[in-house]
């Protein structure tokens, strides 16, 4: 095991356990204990969100329609999301792994990264005192946050292996992975419960005769270079598999995007552009919380049938208001086919906002639509995302209303 990475492990993988499940039985002391899902619109057709353990054990499954998993569970109490109470326990699980290191990533609302390499002073921490800390961090969430919330902690020496670490005994349980234990581990896994293993990569593996995570370890780094992965992603999964870093890379964002499932499928053209005004100021608010504008907008539409329809349109100069997206947006709409079942909208070459760069000719105009833009943001920053709003979608918040967000954290 010369190859494998022997430091001390100083990386924590922290996983909130059924997060939106659990935050709604810690809000409602009565679904304790029993079988809760979440979803997004409670229709018998729509797909679960997640569920709590007891549900699981149930045989419920996050993706499984609410009908199907009725069947499965009748007493199953079916619970809209709520992103507020999610972006509350967000931000406390957050700042209780800020008291532990400055060094912290979260990867989604529910899970987060804390790396101890820069420990305060120059302090040199042992495997234990890692330990200790994730049994801290497991206690405080308990004790600030509910009762009903747990997580679970995996420590390893890279991300890969702590993100296992801290899925093999849920909920709540706390793992380390080091070179002593990797083989047992590894040993009790398939190969698609790694990270990044889906049924394509484990067909790539099971064409070269790697059917399980020990003979996926035990591969040369050629053979995963030159015959599985035939790129550099075959040297990556060489070191992440023996506890190598590979994956601490920040990725630069492409585009900011919403989509909208309709409420009806008998909406006039008109409310259909009402929606699309609402998601144009709503990727309009995500891209300035992100100090970015844009050059481009692209449309989409999907019909009943299933038909895919799309247009886009690059313009000369970047543009960062919600009416500015909107309008090109609407521009592009009118080109769109009948019998829509979701529409979508991105704005991508973004770039960083700042004041410079303007045509002096345009000085006076830009001026004001950045003093009215920064004002309404400022309002909406403090009293809520949609406090001032255009007049047209002012009644469209109860059809379209914000989904959990998943994957980046960026606008929370």
């Amino acid at each position: 095991m010369s190859d494998h990475n022997h430091e001390t492990p100083l990386v924590m993988h922290i996983d909130l356990n059924s997060c939106f499940a659990s935050v709604e039985q810690q809000s409602r002391p009565l679904l304790r204990g029993r079988p809760v899902a979440i979803v997004n619109r409670a229709t018998e057709h729509t797909a679960l969100v997640t569920a709590s353990y007891e549900a699981k054990a149930l045989g419920v499954q996050p993706l499984m329609r609410l009908r199907d998993a009725k069947r499965l569970a009748p007493d199953l109490v079916a619970i809209e999301s709520d992103p507020a109470k999610y972006k509350f326990v967000y931000r406390k699980l957050l700042a209780i792994m800020q008291d532990y290191s400055a060094h912290v990533t979260m990867k989604s609302i529910d899970e987060g990264i804390i790396d101890f390499h820069h420990a305060a002073q120059g302090q040199t921490l042992s495997k234990t005192e890692v330990e200790a800390m994730g049994r801290a961090i497991k206690q405080r969430l308990r004790d600030e946050v509910g009762v009903a919330m747990r997580c679970n902690v995996g420590i390893a020496t890279n991300r890969f292996l702590a993100k296992t670490a801290a899925s093999l005994h849920k909920p709540d349980g706390l793992d380390s992975i080091t070179p002593d234990n990797l083989h047992e581990v590894f040993g009790a896994l398939k190969l698609t419960d790694l990270t990044g293993i889906a049924h394509r990569n484990e067909a790539r593996l099971n064409a070269v005769g790697i059917y399980t995570p020990l003979e996926f370890l035990a591969a040369s780094e050629e053979t995963l270079r030159r015959v599985v992965f035939k790129s550099i992603d075959g040297t990556k999964w060489y070191k992440r598999l023996r506890g190598w870093e590979v994956d601490d890379v920040e990725t630069k964002l492409g585009r900011v995007g919403r989509q909208y499932v309709l409420d009806r499928f008998d909406l006039s053209d008109d409310e259909i552009l009402q929606r699309l005004h609402h998601l144009s100021e709503s990727v309009g608010w995500r891209m300035r919380k992100q100090h970015l504008r844009a050059r481009g907008v692209y449309v989409y539409a999907r019909t009943k049938e299933r038909q895919y329809w799309h247009a886009c349109q690059l313009r000369p100069l970047p543009f960062f208001s919600n009416q500015a997206i909107y309008e090109i947006a609407k521009q592009l709409f009118a080109g769109a086919p009948g019998g829509i079942r979701e529409i979508g909208i991105h704005c991508y070459e973004l770039s960083r906002d700042t004041d410079s760069g303007q045509l002096s000719l345009f000085a006076d105009e830009l001026m004001r639509e950045r003093a009215m833009v920064t004002a309404t943001d400022s309002i909406n920053e403090r009293y809520g995302e949609r406090t001032i709003v255009s007049a047209d979608t002012i009644d469209t918040g109860i059809y379209v209303s914000q989904k959990i967000p998943f994957g980046s954290t960026r606008y929370l």
